[in-house]
């Protein structure tokens, strides 16, 4: 018995959007909510940027934007989108021609801020390059930097301020018969985020890139898009995630999927069921479960492990897993298989066994998979 099933009580319905595509990426519709990530290296440093692309990719990310801010980084652009081997959106800021160079390098999408592209004649000349490449586009709105009419009309970024200007933006796109575009409306505040997000996904249907942005560190930035991203996507909104933090761009990518896993929108890898611990222990369950984190990472098949010190909950929680450990007494615990006692096994010698049994048991579910298809 595996916790990947769905029951009634835990369905979240999705918000109906439109579907593009982001390279060969689809992100809205009934299509799985993708997770992106940003690299944070000098975009002109190729062989770096690819790197991180890839290690990203590995990590499951679906979409990577790269920051496109001068002419020798759209010029790099070009080698970094052949090496990719996910799709790559272009960030681009103030100057419209760096969003044209990008769509001529291979972008699979633009990504635009209405505050600071420019006016709507060099918007158009964007969308037709976007066009002519078979770009899709992302209208990015952002707290921080709304145009000046708004600012002033509303005295201050809020929700309003944010959704009028996605709205704005939109209409320009729509007025050039341009239809491939997805938008975010992004804060760092974590109630005007989401206050923006409810409001824009009742006015379009679009589809929609959620983000915290400037969230922070690894732990205080994971709270917040947890909050944030995770009250959303309960409510049913947003089709692409990507989690903003000051940290490694895969751990952008962890993060992302955890929430999904969390709520049982996506699932990919080991899903670790794990107690905090306690003088019930019958072993160190913090440090199995670091080490079986990390023995695990290479797992892309979802299922899900449960790691007990005691049989207070031990059994029950093993009982809705794929596999499970529980502690024991005279240093050995009981392994449970598809949700049954199986047999028991030494501390000494469990985390290798339980990655043993986790990578058989893969095996085993990708075969299934296979001959389904």
């Amino acid at each position: 018995m595996s916790l990947n099933h769905v029951r009634p009580w835990r369905n979240i319905h999705r918000r109906t959007s439109r579907r593009i595509m982001v390279g060969n990426v689809p992100v809205g519709g009934d299509a799985p909510i993708s997770v992106q990530t940003m690299t944070n290296t000098l975009t002109t440093d190729v062989a770096a940027t690819v790197a991180q692309v890839q290690a990203a990719a590995e990590a499951g990310a679906d979409i990577v934007r790269v920051s496109v801010p001068d002419e020798a980084s759209s010029k790099a652009l070009r080698d970094i989108v052949a090496e990719s081997p996910v799709p790559i959106v272009a960030d681009i800021h103030f100057h419209y021609r760096r969003g044209i160079e990008a769509a001529e390098a291979g972008a699979a999408c633009l990504r635009i801020n209405p505050g600071n592209i420019g006016d709507e004649k060099r918007v158009a000349e964007v969308i037709k390059a976007a066009r002519d490449h078979g770009c899709s586009i992302r209208i990015g709105v952002n707290a921080g930097s709304l145009e000046k009419h708004l600012l002033e009309k509303y005295g201050e970024p809020c929700p309003d301020a944010m959704v009028e200007s996605g709205l704005d933006h939109i209409r320009i796109l729509q007025d050039h018969d341009f239809h491939e575009f997805k938008i975010s409306v992004k804060a760092s505040d974590v109630f005007m985020a989401a206050a923006a997000y409810q409001q824009l996904a009742e006015a379009t249907d679009a589809p929609i890139h959620l983000g915290i942005t400037e969230a922070g560190g690894l732990m205080s930035g994971t709270i917040k898009s947890a909050i944030g991203l995770g009250n959303l996507l309960w409510m049913g909104i947003g089709d692409t995630i990507r989690v903003s933090l000051s940290a490694d761009p895969v751990e952008e990518v962890k993060v992302g999927f955890e929430i999904l896993k969390a709520l049982g929108l996506r699932h990919r890898g080991v899903n670790i069921i794990s107690c905090p611990s306690c003088a019930r222990q019958g072993f160190d369950v913090i440090k199995t479960v670091e080490a079986l984190e990390k023995r695990l990472e290479h797992i892309k098949t979802p299922m899900s492990l449960s790691i007990i010190g005691c049989v207070v909950n031990g059994p029950g929680e093993a009982l809705m897993t794929d596999v499970g450990f529980t502690g024991g007494g005279a240093g050995n615990g009981m392994v449970y298989l598809a949700g049954k006692q199986s047999h028991r096994m030494s501390n000494e010698q469990m985390i290798d066994h339980i990655v043993e049994q986790v990578e058989k048991k893969a095996a085993e579910l990708d075969a299934l998979q296979k001959a389904a298809e």
